[in-house]
């Protein structure tokens, strides 16, 4: 599948350089030097936003804040000269599915893209839905939808990604070390608070979902 993404980095070198990565994908790149630019994109999003934090103009934080406002569904990944641990859990609760940190390799962007477009988009083999009953939700794994009552709840992809975690594994504890592995991968750097923050969320956004918390280890949800 060609994917269409849009590359926001003030650094021109830097920005050829990753543009140059991800379109050796066979993707489509938009890249912008200032989020005065990315602002006029996010009427016609992209399959992917490549983010970074610290723009001459606009500050990332908010651009994404406009971003999810209008389309929560597209994924995000922050990419920083800040290595802190609180812009990454920043980050995470305004919505962005990945955070890399500079100075990095570009081909290590480009295997979270895809990765993470991967998880996003799936390619649909049938024109039929494919509901799975989780009371009082229904989930669409074909489209990442969940519904309640009739109405979308709007998840990010990372929350989505834990759902199906959960949902796939019902009764089994996952530790917080677990949890990051199987949504993040083997190579994130990062505090576990990430995973608490995720959970969090995700109870917010559907508060009948039956997950417990397993004091100084993790996560489980319940069956039945």
């Amino acid at each position: 599948m060609s994917y269409n993404i849009y590359l926001v980095e003030d650094e021109q070198n830097l920005n050829e350089l990753l543009t140059m990565y991800l379109k050796n994908e066979s993707w489509s790149v938009t890249s912008c030097l200032t989020g005065s630019e990315a602002r006029n994109l996010i009427n016609t999003p992209p399959h992917l936003w490549i983010l970074d934090i610290m723009l001459p103009d606009v500050d990332g934080y908010q651009l994404i804040r406009e971003i999810k406002a209008a389309t929560p569904d597209v994924p995000v990944i922050f990419i920083s000269a800040r290595d802190a641990d609180i812009d990454r859990v920043l980050g995470l609760e305004l919505g962005s599915d990945d955070y890399i940190s500079k100075p990095f390799l570009p081909r290590e962007l480009v295997i979270r893209a895809q990765k993470l477009l991967s998880r996003t988009y799936v390619e649909e083999t049938s024109t039929q839905s494919h509901l799975i009953q989780l009371d009082p939700y229904e989930i669409d794994e074909q489209v990442r939808i969940v519904y309640f009552k009739g109405e979308e709840v709007n998840l990010t992809s990372k929350e989505f990604d834990l759902l199906q975690l959960f949902l796939h594994n019902k009764g089994q504890a996952f530790s917080r070390e677990q949890i990051l592995t199987n949504l993040w991968g083997e190579d994130y750097f990062g505090t576990d608070r990430v995973v608490d923050d995720l959970v969090r969320r995700l109870r917010k956004k559907m508060p009948e979902l039956k997950v417990e918390t397993i004091y100084g280890f993790g996560y489980r949800m319940l069956k039945g």
